[in-house]
């Protein structure tokens, strides 16, 4: 018998969730409760939105495969796609059989078999809250140990990783946390790109409307042409690290 997987949403082609154009389907559920998350509605995992069984998924998924061309594929992101992991395993399986190129975009943290689900997953795409143990806790509202683990297991798995990191106003968006970040992601292997996020407020207005207050009220978004120099910024630090390790 088939899991039954519960899906907030879906976009049948996503261009910014991965390599060429995806097919997005965004689970329910997430154990992580961030200041600037733009999708509350999906923080309830036992909220019914879309019920569905993988291979129901996967004929939907398949009319839209002539699109991927070489780079595109299928991407499951969330709320936290690693809180359905029997449900997300079968559809990554699933995918694999059809030739599908499978992106994972995670918080990391989640429970299941890591290494089974990184065994049929091409890409992750770890969103990286803060590198701190304290500012991690002050930013999700949980340890950063469950975010570690399953990095342990991206990297024992040797899967390829593309990383990223909301920037938020007078929160991170200085040179000391760019530092900071680029020491942590130079451990870090198979690395294939960084990527920061400017903090966007388009998704304030479901807070309103879920009754629950936001904690980030009156920060202002953050400046695009700011977070690119500091982007800039974090591949230079990475590539001057990589050099020194080099020359060890």
């Amino acid at each position: 018998m088939e899991t039954l997987g519960n899906i907030s949403s879906i976009e049948s082609m996503g261009l910014v969730d991965g390599p060429g154009i995806r097919y997005v389907v965004f689970l329910q559920g997430c154990f992580l409760r961030c200041k600037y998350c733009h999708n509350p509605e999906t923080w309830d995992i036992n909220k019914k939105c879309i019920e569905i069984t993988p291979s129901k998924l996967i004929r939907k998924i398949k009319r839209y495969k002539n699109y991927f061309g070489e780079d595109g594929g299928v991407t499951f992101s969330g709320g936290e796609p690693l809180l359905q992991p029997q449900f997300l395993l079968e559809c990554l399986k699933l995918c694999k059989k059809e030739g599908i190129n499978t992106a994972l975009d995670t918080s990391g943290v989640g429970f299941g078999d890591y290494n089974e689900i990184l065994k049929y997953t091409d890409l992750v795409i770890l969103d990286i809250k803060a590198v701190d143990e304290k500012e991690y806790k002050a930013l999700t509202g949980q340890k950063i140990d469950a975010f570690n683990k399953f990095l342990a297991a991206c990297q024992e798995n040797n899967s390829t990783l593309w990383i990223r990191q909301v920037i938020v106003p007078g929160m991170n968006d200085n040179e000391d946390n760019i530092k900071k970040l680029a020491l942590y992601v130079s451990q870090i292997k198979n690395v294939e790109k960084v990527e920061l996020l400017p903090y966007k407020t388009f998704g304030v207005y479901k807070y309103k409307d879920l009754n629950i207050k936001y904690r980030l009220d009156g920060i202002p978004e953050m400046d695009e042409k700011k977070c690119k120099i500091l982007e800039r910024k974090l591949i230079d630090f990475l590539k001057n690290l990589a050099q020194k390790n080099n020359l060890r």
